[in-house]
């Protein structure tokens, strides 16, 4: 059993690997296959793309030098000899299948690893022409695909207009895909640009656009936008690759800080997560992540009083209405033990950092001093009256931290076995999703609650579209589906626009 990657590349067994077959020099050398074949296993256990980093890496923990029989770090130059030059093609494909594998067990067996394994071998296989489709494939493929898509969400948003109006309402999400296309575009600026720019013949005015859009109220949005991803959903659960079940996280994101005025507006643009003196409008989600295609399930603003449990079990009813769930991912802020219960009488896992009190600082001292890097114990959180939540804490040493203190621990809370902490790292799928749906987001200084939050909404279905067109296009193209995308935004927001009669 080992604690880490490292001591299990040290461990794996080499004597009676044959490497003569596979080293491609003839004369002396410096160093041994079976330590070259450890050294890069290391390198592509973490994903370094250069050899410079596994120097650097080598220099600073001397402790590894005889694990790998080194007598001194190779430099750059022989490293990269020794792989490009020395090892084989069907060398080095051992070596990155021999590390997804070890990557893989060890998530699976709890075991703290450097990077997610991948799916697939990261190295361009330039002979595997038929895995690798031309940007030209994946653009005509993903137009008729998204053609498809577009078809199957926008219809689910409708306006209040009454009857004999003279644009048609596709031409409101038009401009509103539109806006999404160009950074920090507003509504007048871009009603203009867009009468040039589309082949419609009638466009909707600026103030016109956010009229209709003022008319609609929280509660209409999130009831459109629930359905556009229940026929999205719909759509992409057509494929074998796709499955309604899997991992969700929940989280809070907030606009750019708020400068204006905002009297009148207090329950609404209200105070940032970090605490500052700035304010900002904020919105929830919950987003499917892990292996599944990242769909944003639901949306809702975040108002004064909304405490984080009505957040998180408003979230949790529309995404198990539309896919089952079986774990949730939150951030330190819903670390509530009556969220924790919530949860549990749901019957779903979690798995959920915990803010620092006293009695986790004493441990995490106690564990730095006996240079432990993790711990677990069975904690019960008291609920009131006589009743006890009950949950696991896993303290674990972060890698490479800044701190060189007990502030190296992070304590995590789960109601399931500790392999499931290694599933915390999906989280940062919907981080790093909120930074796409803020640029998909038109600019704005209004303070109207429902235009500030329609945007937003909209910005998530356009980022939905983008990741279920991908999914899409992947399957047709390959026959599975990879996480990281082959089609981009920018190319599925044009096609948009194309199909929905811009341009």
């Amino acid at each position: 059993d080992h604690e880490a990657v490292e001591p299990f590349v040290h461990a794996v067994p080499l004597a009676y690997v044959q490497f003569d077959a596979h080293d491609r020099y003839a004369g002396s050398t410096s160093y041994e296959m079976a330590t070259l074949f450890r050294l890069f296993l290391l390198k592509e256990c973490h994903g370094w793309d250069h050899e410079t980093a596994l120097v650097e890496y080598l220099t600073k923990h001397p402790d590894l030098w005889d694990q790998f029989d080194l007598e001194s770090v190779p430099d750059q130059s022989t490293l990269w000899r020794s792989w490009h030059h020395r090892f084989t093609t069907e060398l080095q494909d051992t070596v990155e299948t021999a590390a997804r594998t070890i990557l893989i067990k060890a998530q699976n067996a709890g075991v703290s690893v450097p990077r997610k394994p991948e799916r697939q071998s990261r190295r361009y296989d330039t002979e595997d022409t038929e895995s690798d489709p031309s940007d030209q494939t994946v653009l005509e493929q993903a137009e008729t695909v998204t053609e498809q898509v577009s078809r199957v969400g926008f219809p689910a948003f409708s306006l209040d207009r009454g009857e004999g109006c003279e644009i048609h309402e596709n031409a409101y999400w038009d401009l509103q895909t539109y806006l999404g296309l160009r950074e920090n575009l507003a509504v007048n600026e871009g009603a203009r640009s867009f009468i040039h720019e589309s082949n419609r013949e009638r466009t909707p005015l600026g103030h016109a656009h956010r009229g209709h859009v003022r008319d609609l109220s929280v509660t209409q949005i999130r009831e459109m936008y629930r359905q556009a991803v229940s026929r999205l959903l719909d759509r992409v659960a057509d494929t074998e690759e796709f499955f309604r079940a899997g991992i969700v996280a929940i989280d809070i994101t907030e606009d750019d800080p708020f400068t204006g005025n905002r009297t009148g507006h207090e329950d609404e643009i209200i105070g940032t997560k970090e605490k500052t003196n700035e304010y900002a409008y904020q919105w929830a989600t919950v987003q499917l992540v892990g292996n599944a295609v990242p769909i944003v399930l639901d949306a809702r603003p975040v108002q004064k009083g909304d405490t984080r449990k009505e957040i998180v079990e408003d979230l949790l009813d529309s995404a198990e209405a539309a896919v089952h769930v079986d774990n949730v991912l939150m951030d330190r802020e819903f670390d509530s033990q009556h969220i924790l219960e919530m949860l549990s009488q749901r019957g779903l896992s979690y798995v959920v950092p915990k803010r620092m009190q006293t009695s986790e600082k004493a441990q995490a001292k106690r564990l730095f001093k006996k240079g432990k890097d993790r711990y677990e114990t069975d904690r019960k959180l008291h609920l009131g009256d006589n009743e006890w939540h009950s949950t696991t804490l896993i303290y674990r040493r972060k890698e490479n931290s800044e701190h060189t203190d007990h502030r190296q621990y992070s304590v995590f809370m789960t109601n399931r076995n500790s392999g499931l902490l290694t599933e915390y790292g999906y989280r940062w799928e919907i981080e790093s999703g909120y930074k796409s749906i803020k640029r998909f987001m038109g600019a704005t200084t209004s303070k109207n609650f429902g235009l500030r939050f329609f945007y937003f909404a909209f910005a998530c279905l356009l980022y939905s579209i983008w990741r279920a067109v991908d999914l899409l296009v992947q399957v047709e193209l390959t026959g599975e589906y990879e996480h990281s995308p082959i089609v981009t935004a920018d190319n599925t927001l044009t096609l948009l626009k194309k199909e929905t009669g811009i341009g």
